[in-house]
């Protein structure tokens, strides 16, 4: 039988191992900079449970992530994972921690702002765009604009610097 100490090393063990592992996508994040690993525990019969929280609906990584860390866990001598993935709170960029973000920009791809609260209730109609400046990863320019609202995934768009003429990706907020 597992008694609690004993289970709390074991998932602060599964949890190292977990927070290790690359996001498909971004590969210079892991699952943890990225706030989609949402935690790792140990149940009752010695399963661990790592839950994980697709960026998007649909996301088409979510079938690798799910693998890479069922995979790795077991790399790791755990014998018996479970990968559940969690939609409620759904995810948003601001679960990216500030290790992310850096990485994101030491990688040319801009990372996300805040992401712009709405009062509960009916969605108001927007007739127009309005997005924040975004600085430029490489130069530090505000002097930006956006050529693609479309990258190559769905969670970043395309844009340009003004001031150095270089392309980045920029993070969408969410």
């Amino acid at each position: 039988m597992v008694t609690t100490g004993t289970s709390d090393l074991v998932a602060r063990r599964a949890r190292r191992v977990a927070e290790r592992v690359a996001d498909p996508e971004l590969p210079m994040l892991t699952l943890a900079d990225l706030g989609v690993l949402r935690g790792v525990e140990v149940g009752a019969d010695g399963t661990v449970v790592a839950r994980l929280t697709p960026t998007y609906s649909g996301c088409p990584a979510m079938a690798e992530m799910r693998a890479d860390v069922a995979a790795r866990l077991r790399e790791a001598g755990f014998e018996r994972v479970e990968i559940r993935t969690e939609l409620d709170p759904p995810w948003t960029t601001e679960w990216i921690t500030p290790a992310g973000r850096r990485k994101l920009a030491e990688h040319g791809i801009a990372p996300p702002g805040p992401v712009r609260r709405r009062p509960a209730g009916p969605v108001p109609l927007e007739l127009s765009v309005t997005r924040r400046a975004v600085s430029c990863p490489r130069c530090g320019s505000a002097d930006t604009e956006e050529t693609s609202r479309f990258a190559s995934t769905s969670c970043k768009a395309l844009w340009r610097c003004r001031g150095c003429l270089e392309p980045f990706e920029y993070v969408k907020e969410i």
